[in-house]
């Protein structure tokens, strides 16, 4: 296997042991695809629930640029309600699962198409 399968296998276990769900492979797998090398580096590869720049970050680069969707105070509550399902007491938020989560909760699957 790949350094990015070890990943993907990696993430899929997160998210089914701290989130409860069981992703769709193919979707987490073009996700992880689309963060790029970011997966590669231990600090960009989670995000910092408590760090304001980091979780704008997500909201301009991934949901507005990415998804396309409107920025407004929908974009900032489903990213603080992923948080919260992922836990604050849990220290890797993973970056990918967090953008998979995302990318869900909007139904905007078709990104990745």
């Amino acid at each position: 296997m790949s350094k990015r399968d070890d990943l993907i296998a990696k993430y899929a276990a997160d998210m089914k042991d701290k989130l409860g769900v069981s992703p769709d492979m193919d979707l987490l797998t073009k996700v992880v695809i689309g963060c790029g090398p970011s997966i590669y580096n231990a600090d960009a590869e989670t995000v910092s629930g408590s760090d304001k720049t980091e979780v704008e970050r997500v909201k301009t680069s991934y949901l507005v640029k990415k998804l396309g969707l409107a920025d407004g105070p929908a974009l900032d509550a489903a990213i603080q309600d992923v948080l919260a399902k992922y836990g604050s007491s849990n220290r890797n938020k993973y970056r990918a699962v967090i953008y998979y989560m995302l990318c869900v909760h909007f139904g905007k699957q078709a990104a990745y198409a």
